[in-house]
């Protein structure tokens, strides 16, 4: 890896789909509060780092099982969510799974003809199995 560093990188999902992102960083890391532990002005974090190795290690489960969780994400159930329902969750990754990640999840949205919240929401609840409420704020 590229100077030792993880990339950061934001995501817009769902609260319920970021707590289980906060709950496995917490069981894997013992990361306490997820939404504070990556300084926001930063753009990348040390190797090493216990927070980082376990969203990477989440991001590098997404990427190898991208097209399988694409068969199984609820995106119409995404697309019924209101807007203001979505949080930005920090994950981080190595550079080169960000850039393949950021490719994937585009893409996605391109074939979708949809936001990237709704794309990110729907593969992350599927990787997590989150269900996807339409409801949800």
């Amino acid at each position: 890896m590229t100077g030792g560093r993880f990339k950061l990188f934001g995501a817009y999902v769902t609260r319920p789909v970021r707590d289980a992102i906060a709950e496995s960083v917490y069981e894997t890391a013992g990361v306490v509060d997820l939404d504070d532990y990556f300084d926001e002005t930063a753009d990348s974090v040390p190797e090493g780092d216990p927070g980082a190795e376990a969203t990477d290690a989440l991001v590098e489960d997404v990427v190898a099982e991208f097209a399988a969780l694409y068969d199984h994400a609820a995106f119409d159930a995404a697309t019924r969510i209101d807007p203001d329902a979505f949080v930005l969750v920090q994950l981080a990754a190595r550079p080169e799974r960000v850039a393949r990640a950021r490719e994937l999840f585009q893409a996605a949205a391109t074939i979708r003809n949809s936001d990237l919240r709704t794309v990110q929401t729907a593969i992350l609840a599927a990787a997590l199995e989150v269900p996807v409420e339409p409801t949800e704020e």
